[in-house]
């Protein structure tokens, strides 16, 4: 699995995921996003799954804190993946607990799920 993990422009990131989700590689990620966001800033992410399968079964995912440390500060997030995942992905980024809107898009709307973020 690899998660990436870029500044667009801006205030706009995009995370790109392929594969099994690895936990370390995610609390990498959301380092990333913490030094880059600094103190102050704030962030719409756009997360892009390339045949994604899930989450690596022999991590712990209890607990789970998908960029809880900075999830003030990102004031939206776009999901485009594959629909199958569709509840799972929104339940493992606290979509309905977050203050920020979470909207997920079907693989192939990378640039409707940007147009989205950036409205």
């Amino acid at each position: 699995m690899s998660v990436t993990l870029r500044r667009e422009r801006d205030d706009l990131f995009r995370l790109d995921v392929h594969g099994a989700v690895r936990r370390a590689e995610r609390e990498r990620s959301r380092d990333e996003l913490g030094v880059a966001l600094g103190p102050q800033g704030a962030a719409r992410l756009l997360v892009v799954l390339d045949q994604f399968t899930g989450w690596a079964r022999e991590d712990d995912w209890s607990g789970l804190d998908f960029l809880t440390p900075y999830g003030d500060q990102i004031v939206r997030m776009a999901i485009v993946g594959d629909p199958t995942w569709r509840d799972e992905l929104l339940l493992f980024v606290a979509a309905g607990l977050r203050r920020a809107p979470v909207e997920f898009f079907a693989s192939g709307a990378v640039e409707s799920a940007r147009t989205w973020l950036t409205a």
